[in-house]
């Protein structure tokens, strides 16, 4: 096994639980279905949930992975343009779900839903 795939075994463990790292027994807190009164409320702490803890944690491992796109390129001009792509969609895709939370917001104001 070469050098780069050790690294990568070694380092994804610590990007996909951060708990490894920080020391703590759990970084994401899982509530129980039943606390919740309406099917509404479900789906907005599932909505809450993949916006405010997965979404964050997805977008920083697929900008590490470009990263190593662009240090292992060697000047490959094929694997910077992947890095760059992968930045790029990345942040796109970033931006539409921080986006989606303000509209619904507005969607809500404007139809006077609570």
């Amino acid at each position: 096994m070469n050098l780069r795939k050790k690294i990568f075994i070694l380092v994804l463990p610590c990007l996909i639980f951060p708990s490894i790292v920080i020391g703590t027994s759990s970084v994401i807190q899982l509530e129980p279905p039943t606390k919740y009164n309406t099917f509404v409320e479900l789906i907005e702490a599932i909505i809450g949930f993949i916006i405010y803890d997965i979404a964050p944690v997805l977008a920083t491992l697929f900008i590490v992975i470009a990263g190593f796109y662009f240090v292992t390129s060697s000047g490959d001009p094929a694997k910077i343009k992947t890095g760059q792509d992968i930045i790029k969609y990345t942040l796109i895709g970033f931006l539409i779900i921080l986006l989606a939370t303000g509209l619904i917001a507005v969607i809500k104001s404007v139809l006077g839903v609570q």
